[in-house]
């Protein structure tokens, strides 16, 4: 699953990134914590090109009676999105981009919960495969994830659907086929970093880059000199 994560670029980098035309109007923040029905960016398609937008995390369809259930929609199973009656017209015909530094996950361990986080080795931004939806004037998203694979099934046994920048476009303007839920290859998944963070993150109070900074896990060895 994905349940926190960080997103640390400026919306004009995004918008240089993705190719977007950045109608976030001054709403994307450093965010080293997102939590559910958090403000984050996405990309979508609007009149034919592509847009930078701040959505809140956690789908609310069109026909929901109010927006509380959203927490309950950060995540969509690639496996049901396609005949879901919550996810799947949204497949169909609202799909979006949302980047990402990094993602976290918690591991049980003898000395409790370890925290890690999961990020590109090379710096480079992540993408997550996402829906939007338009409830009365709010916008919100929801992230896809899928059974993990390759290294990362070491830390949970799901993970975000992340897209290679040669998917983005597929993605966005594509056919609402299941090749499109189509795990990484995992040359790609070996790229991911697996790293031991502290404690912090778990409050979602708290925010900042030491959230991010390795930490040695409980049952690694210390390092040593000789």
């Amino acid at each position: 699953m994905c349940g926190r994560y960080a997103t640390t670029r400026e919306s004009v980098d995004l918008a240089e990134l993705f190719e977007a035309l950045d109608e976030s109007d001054g709403g994307v923040a450093v965010d080293y914590n997102v939590a559910p029905t958090d403000p984050v960016p996405i990309v979508r398609v609007a009149d034919g090109a592509r847009v930078l937008r701040v959505a809140r995390w956690g789908l609310v369809p069109h026909w929901a009676p109010d927006a509380r259930g959203a927490a309950r929609m950060i995540n969509a199973r690639a496996e049901t999105v396609i005949t879901s009656t919550a996810y799947g017209p949204a497949f169909a015909h609202r799909r979006c981009l949302i980047p990402a530094d990094g993602w976290y996950e918690w591991t049980k361990g003898p000395d409790g919960r370890q925290a890690h986080y999961l990020t590109s080795a090379g710096g480079d931004v992540l993408c997550f495969a996402g829906l939007y939806a338009r409830w009365q004037d709010l916008l919100t998203c929801t992230i896809l994830t899928t059974a993990a694979a390759g290294p990362l099934v070491a830390v949970h046994h799901r993970m975000p659907l992340l897209l290679p920048r040669s998917r983005w476009a597929r993605w966005l303007d594509g056919p609402a086929g299941a090749d499109l839920l189509e795990v990484p290859d995992e040359s790609f998944l070996e790229r991911i970093e697996i790293r031991p963070v502290g404690p912090a993150v778990g409050d979602v109070r708290n925010d900042g880059p030491g959230l991010v900074t390795p930490v040695r896990a409980p049952d690694e060895p210390p390092l040593t000199l000789f």
